[in-house]
């Protein structure tokens, strides 16, 4: 008479694989041998095990559920012998039989990403370039078209482990004897293996070799910045489809323009007679042409002057930002008979003097205070 398994697990016959496993997992608790040493436990414990087994195999379901018994048909009454249980405590105690469900895994993976880094000019920055780099990376092996195998054939089930990807062996433990799994030595957990391994990658579908592509620079681009190449990363295991490559943009010191945001920074020496007189000075712009910096008449030191638009050109957005020149009044130390007199003329007939300047000084006005330059100074 066929043996009740659903029964034996207090379980209906629809029970769902999840509410097979908590019910022995339940059952394994009272009748482990370790907590309930008495004989009529080790054989509830067996039972229960069985039935487990047989419930949690699809083939051997079918078999109940059509009246029969598997375990009287040639179905492994004793695959598992006396360690059948011993294994399961792995199901009982940490909700999971020793490769119990578990998939071999697929030889075909997808690559990694990939990062790369190159310099760039301020002005391959402000224009947009296009960039030839070498990356070294895994590629497609050329000789197997990425099957590992010589003769391009399809992989053979491993006879280690039965294409399981895994084996199990026996140790013992404070619980006593314990059934443990790991990888397959000969699969490396696949299940299965290529006979005829290719000479150039030696089963794996892909090399490593340096390969020469063009990186598109995008006009606006800021230092540190990574652009993304779909694709061009490294090939996976068995030829599987490659990751994606990330360029990082790394921008050269510029002798100046000094970049902040959108913003490019100089700085402007004007003589003091021009700073109060007003001059203009023809700066090399990053386009390649010449922008004109206007001084104004009674220009002070550090003072800026912001030409709109002239600066960077936003990435991938409409505009540009400032050019911004920090104006350095150049004082002369060395000065011939004739400048002197004249200087002397100028002040002379200037009604302005020498005095000690109050710390409140440009507070209220348009001005800015020197003790706050100062402070602010201080504060960077």
């Amino acid at each position: 008479m066929a043996r009740d398994y659903y029964g034996i697990l207090g379980v209906d016959r629809e029970a769902t694989e999840q509410e097979i496993k908590k019910a022995y997992r339940k059952l394994a608790r009272k009748y482990h041998p370790d907590v309930n040493p008495s004989e009529e436990a080790a054989e509830k414990f067996a039972e229960i095990s069985l039935a487990q087994e047989v419930l949690l195999d699809p083939s051997k379901r079918r078999i109940v559920d059509r009246g029969g018994d598997p375990m009287e048909q040639g179905g492994g009454a004793g695959a598992q012998g006396g360690f059948g249980g011993f294994g399961d405590i792995f199901e009982a105690f940490f909700g999971g039989a020793p490769g119990g469900g578990r998939e071999p895994r697929s030889r075909v993976q997808p690559g990694n990403d990939a990062l790369l880094r190159t310099a760039i000019t301020l002005e391959e920055a402000f224009s947009g370039a296009q960039k030839e780099v070498t990356v070294d990376t895994a590629v497609l092996c050329d000789a197997c078209e990425g099957t590992g195998s010589e003769s391009k054939s399809a992989p053979v089930t491993c006879d280690h482990c039965q294409g399981t990807g895994v084996v199990q062996e026996v140790q013992q433990s404070f619980l006593g004897n314990v059934m443990t799994t790991r990888d397959c030595p000969k699969c490396r957990g696949f299940g299965e293996i290529i006979s005829d391994p290719c000479r150039q990658c030696a089963g794996d579908g892909r090399v490593r070799a340096a390969r020469d592509l063009t990186v598109n620079i995008p006009a606006g681009i800021a230092s540190g910045m990574r652009i993304r190449m779909a694709g061009q990363g490294e090939v996976g295991h068995g030829g599987g489809p490659a990751g994606d490559l990330y360029v990082e943009v790394q921008t050269t010191p510029h002798p100046v323009f000094v970049r902040e945001g959108d913003d490019l920074h100089l700085r402007v020496t004007v003589p003091m007679y021009d700073a109060a007189l007003g001059t203009s000075v023809a700066v090399d712009n990053l386009a390649g042409g010449q922008t004109t910096v206007d001084v104004p008449a009674g220009t002070q030191p550090e003072e800026r002057i912001v030409l709109d638009g002239e600066g960077m050109p936003r990435l991938r957005a409409q505009g540009a930002g400032n050019m911004i020149a920090h104006v350095r009044v150049a004082v002369p130390t060395e000065l011939s008979q004739d400048e002197r007199e004249r200087l002397e003329a100028l002040r002379d007939g200037h009604d302005a003097s020498p005095a000690v300047a109050s710390s409140s000084a440009g507070q209220g006005s348009g001005e800015e205070g020197f003790f706050s330059r100062v402070r602010d100074r201080f504060r960077r």
